[in-house]
């Protein structure tokens, strides 16, 4: 079995497809997703599907590329995640390659949201892009290893890597894995240790390679698996079997059906 660690099924590209989505991801095996909130505003939705969907999960965060939406306090943040269906606080973390200029207000959201995710004991799932110093210094100052989490949808150095391991955080490969330019991204997916990685989607961005220039959707996360055991020299299913089982013991809240 796989796990998708990191969908938007929610995103109009996706919604309207759930049956479908649901089939592919039966027919790839796939058995649980984890729908990842990126704004307070949409955050019922994604807690909908969890609740009609057993093998769906959610999260509850603001993403850092959203700037003109509801700011959350930590207050909110945890009575939003005091819910079943709930695993996590996120996406959050810091994006500078977006966005430029004064991004003081990404730091203190990141900042928040650890917070948060101390408060509630549920793992964060952090996004960092062409900001990985500044994503490990908040870490480390707000003691984000208490809580735990993901560096999800992984393109940074073995460095950064090891430095987020060593804060007792996984590592969750997407699709960019399977492309031709990632060489460097499958050299750390051949370093880590197995207990610490994770695969998704992200879906519906980033298809994986033979599905490149799809739209992306849980069920084509095999094709990570199968990218990481190539470069590891083991099969796709014993990168399932590792991955749905550092899932379920990251994201204690969920139980897999």
């Amino acid at each position: 079995m796989f796990v998708d660690s990191h969908c938007h099924i929610n995103f109009p590209d996706l919604a309207g497809k759930l049956p479908e989505i649901f089939d592919l991801m039966a027919a790839n095996r796939v058995s649980h997703a984890l729908c990842i909130g990126v704004e307070l505003e949409t955050f019922p939705e994604i807690r909908a599907l969890a609740e009609a969907y057993p093998n769906v999960y959610a999260s509850v965060g603001v993403h850092p590329d959203h700037e003109d939406c509801t700011e959350p306090t930590v207050e909110e943040l945890v009575a939003l995640a005091d819910h079943p269906r709930v695993v996590a606080i996120g996406e959050t973390g810091l994006d500078y390659f977006r966005l430029n200029g004064d991004l003081e207000w990404q730091r203190e959201r990141f900042r928040t949201h650890i917070r948060a995710a101390r408060a509630c004991r549920k793992p964060l799932v952090i996004h960092t892009r062409a900001a990985a110093d500044d994503t490990l210094r908040i870490m480390r100052e707000e003691r984000a290893g208490e809580a735990g989490g993901v560096m999800h949808c992984f393109t940074e150095s073995l460095a950064v890597a090891e430095a987020a391991i060593e804060l007792g955080f996984y590592i969750s490969f997407s699709g960019i894995v399977t492309f031709k330019n990632a060489a460097a991204l499958r050299e750390v997916a051949a370093a880590i240790p197995l207990e610490r990685m994770l695969i998704e989607t992200d879906s519906p961005y980033l298809a994986p390679v033979p599905h490149r220039g799809q739209t992306n959707q849980p069920g084509f996360v095999r094709h990570v698996a199968e990218e990481i055991g190539r470069v590891r020299g083991i099969s796709a299913e014993a990168v399932g079997d590792a991955t749905t089982q550092n899932f379920f013991r990251l994201f204690a809240a969920a139980r897999p059906d």
